[in-house]
């Protein structure tokens, strides 16, 4: 096909992306600065951010037949990089000083491997080709393993790489024989034409349903949805604060949208047992996340079994698939990401600067309020939104994705719901009465006292009003939800 001028200005956000890797590579190999790696890598996401602006003016476009550039692909290829933003800004602050104190390895090469991960987001969210797709999910999934096990000086770390590698390999297996099967069945490796040709066949035979099933499986991994998620807690609590928040946020956004795009574009991959069994997973994963996370005494592992169940809640948008429900997909997810990125944004900064392992240990939070009251503010704020109080975003989220549910009539999964959202405000709540607990004479990390004033504090108290501001006043949200168009258009 002939690219024009239009190809180039839609894919903007991507070449920026990239271009910013090459320019940080190179600034690497010329010389280590760990402040000028920072900056390079927060103005070439800004740009990215910036682009997204000219390449609205002429979506839809397809860029080859593997990408697709609408609104759909802009909406979160912006929560992609707002998230990725967020994570470098939350790195500065996670890796200390220039020398001496902080990191005591190489601090360059973590920011590379974030900005290698994101433009996987990114091709990941525009793809509407199963080649595009697999493409995607290998340059988002590859670079993090490097960044999970990057305090090499922590055993935990190097275990939650090995564990992830390990298993992601296993999901992309899943994944790529599924597509082998499906295009056995169906001839074409589009996701509308793999739709057109299972809906003109009526009911998609064994083989398409199994290969759909084996996808499925894949992406669930990927997502950490039950009975698939025990990496998870394990990994979010090896991983760097930076890099756990980068894998709660940027990536799992990235693949559900791809998800929910194959199955907006192929409803005939949604029929039969498939249904079933995606409802099936969607109240394990609501039921079990929110369990485990009771039985939590670690923040990190905590936050990894609630993404569980926010995933499982998001899941009865999925299978609504009508009415209200990309929007409500659309609507939550920025909320989540929002709540994610504070929750282990106060982590980050309780763990700076870098000494031994991370603060994620309950009894380390005992009695904050008394030491950073803001900092507590920031964190209550968080878990009030993450359990779906009013006045949150999270509510507004949660809102839309129960009347999602209630539309097509999901009264299992909406059950399923009420049950898991009861059992999370309790272990929000505990985290919460921590904070305000008589302080123990036990203290191994806190906060600096400047932590307001430098670049992760800023971040970090913006995200707390956002969540604030969202849950008081949600319109621009839903504006910008429903202008985004967040239907996939067929080529």
């Amino acid at each position: 096909m002939q690219l024009t001028t239009q190809h180039f200005i839609a894919l903007l956000p991507l070449l920026i992306t990239s271009a910013t890797v090459v320019l940080v590579m190179l600034a690497i190999a010329w010389k280590r600065n760990h402040t000028l790696t920072f900056g390079l890598s927060v103005l070439g996401l800004n740009l990215a951010l910036l682009s997204l602006l000219p390449a609205l003016e002429v979506t839809p476009i397809e860029v080859t037949p593997l990408l697709l550039v609408d609104k759909f692909a802009c909406y979160y290829m912006a929560l992609v990089l707002a998230a990725t933003l967020a994570c470098v800004t939350l790195t500065h602050a996670y890796l200390g000083g220039e020398s001496g104190k902080g990191y005591p390895g190489n601090r360059e090469e973590l920011y590379l491997l974030m900005l290698l991960s994101a433009a996987g987001g990114l091709v990941l969210v525009s793809a509407q080709h199963l080649a595009g797709l697999f493409i995607g999910l290998e340059l988002l999934s590859v670079p993090t393993y490097g960044m999970i096990a990057y305090a090499f000086f922590n055993k935990r770390s190097l275990e939650a790489g090995i564990k992830y590698m390990v298993l992601s390999a296993a999901g992309s297996a899943f994944l790529l024989f599924g597509m082998a099967l499906v295009y056995a069945e169906s001839g074409n490796l589009t996701f509308a034409g793999i739709g057109a040709k299972l809906a003109a066949d009526g009911l998609p035979s064994m083989l398409a349903q199994l290969g759909v099933g084996m996808m499925l499986i894949g992406l669930a991994f990927k997502l950490s949805l039950v009975p698939f998620h025990l990496w998870t807690p394990d990994v979010y609590e090896g991983a760097p604060a930076p890099v756990a928040a980068f894998l709660a946020t940027a990536s799992k956004v990235a693949v559900f949208a791809v998800l929910l795009r194959l199955y907006q574009m192929s409803p005939a991959m949604a029929g039969g047992w498939l249904s079933d069994l995606l409802t099936l997973i969607a109240i394990a994963s609501i039921i079990f996340g929110n369990l485990l996370a009771l039985l939590q005494n670690n923040l990190k592992r905590l936050l990894g079994y609630s993404s569980i169940a926010h995933f499982g809640y998001l899941l009865v948008a999925l299978i609504a698939s009508k009415g209200l429900a990309v929007e409500a997909v659309g609507v939550y997810l920025a909320t989540y990401v929002l709540t994610s990125l504070g929750a282990f944004g106060v982590i980050t900064l309780m763990s700076t600067p870098y000494n031994g392992r991370d603060c994620d240990a309950l009894y380390e939070y005992r009695g904050l309020f008394w030491r950073r009251p803001y900092l507590t503010a920031v964190l209550t704020v968080m878990m009030l939104s993450l359990a779906g109080i009013p006045l949150t975003a999270g509510f507004i989220g949660k809102f839309y994705v129960v009347a999602a549910g209630v539309q097509s009539q999901q009264w299992w999964l909406l059950a399923a719901l009420v049950i898991g959202s009861a059992i999370g405000v309790f272990y929000y709540l505990r985290v919460m009465v921590t904070l305000f607990m008589v302080e123990p004479n036990l203290r191994r990390h806190d906060a600096p006292f400047d932590w307001a004033q430098r670049a992760g504090g800023i971040m970090l108290l913006v995200v707390a009003v956002l969540a604030f501001v969202l849950g008081v006043y949600p319109q621009p949200l839903l504006e910008l939800v429903q202008q985004a168009g967040l239907v996939a258009v067929l080529p």
